[in-house]
């Protein structure tokens, strides 16, 4: 989750409020603060905020919780004759472009820093690491509009911020850092996104790097901004952008975007709304709320609110985590204040008792252990080319998220040991040789299944070695078994086997595949195994 640093200086000022009072609500937002200092504060937000990454952003809904200013809160955009006209050779690439520009802002080191803190964010939470959504920030002065949002070869050449050179595509994509980090996202691609302005220079190649000739300085008045990517989160991201920079004084105006079939202008920044049954907001809660406190419970959340036979609410726009009524009735739990409501104990107690799933966790635990192994936790969550092309294995039975934070993370694991040989990656420069072991959760054809897998590496590590781990493995669980020959691609051919236990298959052990150490960069040599404990022991299911 990110974690935001706010200037006690700038937060105090723009709240209105004392550091003691601050820190005694802020928790209460529904955060985690990491450090408090002298100079600044880090606060980590859940990533369904992301209103909440600039110190404008917590400013603005800490004086509604604080009853300072309440209420849905207006922005207005003046109409302009800014334009961006969007060419059918970028729409095959990344076809979203927003824009919009701010006027009259005072650019000092407070704003350049928030500006730049907000945009990584964002960048890394809603944008998906810049895959989905990017954002560019640019000195207006410095720009010829009309602006056309093209497709270019990998010849087109500008100077990239930071550079006084002029550099192609190509040369970016190799020389520029922007370009080595963020070229993956581009790769395979014949034509590459570019902004231009009248006079056909560069203004920005998102979502890799601007161009130097906008670069953003504090003699800088007017900002033009764009937004690029795929889908609705180009616009929550102008949206979020927009309004912390109105919080600081600046004037918005709008740019229209001419698509080859449609013309709209952008940010929109009026309100949704949303009509909301007392009954569901009573059952949700577990207790009841009179109007007036449902209405100043909503307004301290910085909504608009009419409460009558149903609720009605005005969705501010930078609230891009508002989906659902659901999600209302949360900020009316959180503006009526989590430390106002009552705990009450459940009506039905019961008695707790070791699942059978923890007893077998304990038990692998002690044996792998007591057989020389380091106990690792990695995460459940993966991605398809780690879990499944990087073992040369086919991708099947796995869960995916619908809405994933980053590309590391878009699906639960059905298998432990690639997140094993990842781990081994990161720890190639310790001391070899290296034993690890994880028991825990996978997810297949959307059942949950209890899983003990182990490594070893190290210059000699050899099918034998593996093999007399898996035998004592298997006598300390006075388990009966026996080995076939395996067909898994992710080891060596001849020396895999498949463990059978009952006739049935219950894991694979074997020396890993060259490819497969190549593409987690492994240079030793490793062994492992993998077993299915729910397909050993009648361990009931998790609950």
């Amino acid at each position: 989750m990110p974690v935001v640093t706010l200037h006690w200086g700038e937060l105090e000022r723009m709240v209105g409020k004392s550091r003691d009072e601050i820190l005694s609500k802020l928790p209460m937002l529904g955060c985690d603060i990491e450090r408090i200092g002298d100079e600044h504060i880090d606060v980590e937000f859940f990533p369904n905020r992301p209103d909440l990454y600039s110190v404008e952003g917590v400013a603005r809904a800490l004086r509604g919780f604080l009853d300072i200013e309440l209420g849905y809160k207006h922005y207005e955009v003046k109409e302009a004759d800014w334009k961006i006209f969007v060419d059918e050779s970028v729409l095959d690439v990344r076809p979203r472009i927003v824009g919009c520009v701010v006027r009259n802002l005072k650019i000092d080191d407070e704003v350049i820093r928030s500006l730049m803190e907000v945009q990584e964010d964002l960048h890394w939470t809603i944008g998906r690491n810049r895959r989905k959504m990017a954002i560019g920030v640019h000195d207006l002065s410095k720009i010829n509009f009309p602006l056309c949002y093209k497709g270019v070869d990998k010849n087109f050449s500008f100077i990239p911020l930071d550079f006084d050179e002029v550099m192609t595509i190509e040369e970016i994509f190799k020389k520029h850092p922007k370009g080595k980090e963020y070229g993956f996202i581009l790769e395979g691609k014949d034509r590459f996104p570019m902004i231009v302005d009248s006079k056909n220079e560069a203004i920005s190649f998102p979502p890799i790097i601007n161009a130097e000739k906008t670069r953003v300085t504090e003699n800088t008045t007017d900002l033009f901004i764009d937004v690029t990517g795929f889908d609705e989160n180009v616009d929550k991201a102008l949206n979020i952008i927009s309004t912390m920079l109105a919080d600081r004084g600046g004037r918005l105006e709008c740019v229209e975007i001419h698509y080859p079939s449609r013309v709209t202008k952008t940010p929109n920044l009026k309100a949704k709304e949303m009509e909301i049954e007392k009954n569901e907001v009573y059952s949700l809660l577990g207790f009841k709320l009179n109007d007036d406190e449902i209405k100043r419970a909503l307004e301290r959340m910085r909504f608009g609110v009419e409460v009558n036979d149903k609720i009605k609410v005005k969705i501010p726009p930078y609230r891009a985590d508002i989906m659902h009524e659901w999600d209302i009735i949360e900020d009316i739990a959180i503006g009526y204040g989590y430390d106002r409501i009552e705990p009450e104990y459940p009506a039905t107690n019961t008695i707790g008792s070791t699942h059978p799933w923890n007893e077998i966790r304990d038990l692998v635990k002690e044996i792998m252990i007591g057989l020389g192994f380091m106990e690792v936790i990695t995460f459940t969550l993966t991605n398809e080319r780690v879990q499944y092309e990087y073992l040369r294995r086919k991708a099947e039975g796995y869960t995916k998220l619908m809405h994933p934070l980053t590309t590391d993370h878009t699906i639960v694991r059905t298998d432990i040991l690639p997140k094993l040989l990842e781990l081994l990656s990161y720890n190639k420069h310790h001391i070899m040789p290296q034993k690890i072991f994880e028991v825990g959760d996978v997810v297949v054809n959307d059942v949950n299944k209890l899983r003990v897998a182990a490594c070893i590496t190290h210059s000699k590590a050899n099918f034998n070695e593996i093999r007399s781990v898996v035998q004592a493995f298997m006598r300390e669980l006075d388990l009966t078994w026996d080995v076939v020959e395996s067909e898994d691609d992710a080891f060596i051919d001849g020396r895999r086997a498949d463990i059978i236990v009952d006739e049935k298959k219950i894991g694979v052990f074997g020396e890993v595949h060259p490819e497969v150490l190549e593409n987690f960069e492994l240079t030793m040599p490793v062994v492992a195994f993998e077993i299915d404990l729910t397909e050993t022991f009648d361990s009931g299911e998790l609950l």
